[in-house]
């Protein structure tokens, strides 16, 4: 067997754009070039990678098998070049770097200025989604390193506690609750609305965890995408929110939201740098994993 890292190439290209001849423009290699290369790796492996659906290639199973291993090879490779191309400052190099929407919003963008003045022409490639997302981003090598801030639930994972985040329960001062001159019962924060992420958000596993065992249930008056969604929307009045202290400190200090004072004790969650076990960390990544380090020890 003589597989190559070109077909492997070749074949995330097809898996990424679902067809040879988009693959080709993606590789700079022409249609049919691109098909027979994928046709000897098929061939070379004895298995078909790929559902032909009219013009579409869609991975079957094999090729959902291979797709980690692949991207795995491609990163090695990868790696194995920015780590001598490193050595010369004049040859921009990037990061794949996966964060979570409350930490690619409010604390990515610090480590990253920190990084261009240790880096130079270093240009960081940032895919921000909820923490679900970025862990199986992480898993299949689609990215370097993940920066969460939930409970990572994908195997094959190193997971290294990185950053405590405080929780405060907010409301517009126009809502009732936050016209009641008491420590609010866990009856009266029961019957609330409250505005909530999606499923698989890190901001909601930690909501949940936080509260339920309290609380037992959490009735919803919305779900958004994005913590900025939620925190606008408590502003205006449309429910209660539990958000990160770095997400409502603008709002709590211009009187667009107040923290509601509650009988729950102190609402924290962690949050965590996560990689593959079998990722090869180049000079420039473990050099970023200790900048997010210190970053928690001066927290």
């Amino acid at each position: 067997m003589a597989l190559t890292l070109r077909q492997l190439q070749i074949f995330l290209a097809v898996a990424d754009t679902g067809s040879t001849s988009a693959a080709g423009e993606q590789i700079a290699l022409s249609q049919s070039a691109t098909s027979a290369a994928l046709n000897e790796l098929e061939t070379l492996l004895g298995a078909q990678l790929f559902d032909r659906v009219g013009k579409r290639l869609l991975l079957n199973d094999n090729g959902r098998l291979l797709l980690p291993q692949a991207r795995q090879m491609r990163d090695g490779a990868a790696s194995i070049e920015r780590q001598f191309a490193g050595a010369d400052p004049s040859v921009p190099v990037s990061l794949q770097i996966g964060a979570s929407t409350t930490i690619g919003i409010y604390l990515l963008p610090q480590i990253l200025a920190q990084a261009a003045q240790q880096y130079g022409r270093s240009i960081p490639q940032v895919t921000i989604a909820n923490t679900a997302d970025i862990a199986a981003a992480v898993a299949e090598f689609r990215v370097d390193i993940g920066l969460i801030e939930g409970p990572c639930h994908e195997a094959g994972l190193l997971v290294e506690p990185w950053l405590t985040d405080q929780m405060l329960i907010v409301a517009a001062p126009t809502h009732p609750l936050a016209q009641l001159r008491h420590l609010l019962s866990f009856t009266e924060l029961n019957q609330a609305g409250w505005l909530l992420r999606e499923a698989g958000s890190g901001t909601r596993e930690a909501v949940e965890q936080a509260l339920v065992p309290y609380l037992h249930y959490l009735r919803a008056a919305g779900e958004f995408s994005n913590s900025e969604a939620i925190k606008y929307g408590a502003a205006a009045g449309l429910g209660i929110a539990c958000l990160s202290r770095v997400v409502v400190a603008d709002l709590l200090a211009s009187g667009q939201l107040v923290e509601l004072e509650t009988m729950l004790p102190p609402l924290e969650r962690n949050f965590y740098l996560i990689r593959q076990s079998k990722k090869i960390l180049s000079p420039r990544l473990a050099g970023f994993l200790e900048l997010c380090r210190h970053a928690s020890r001066m927290a």
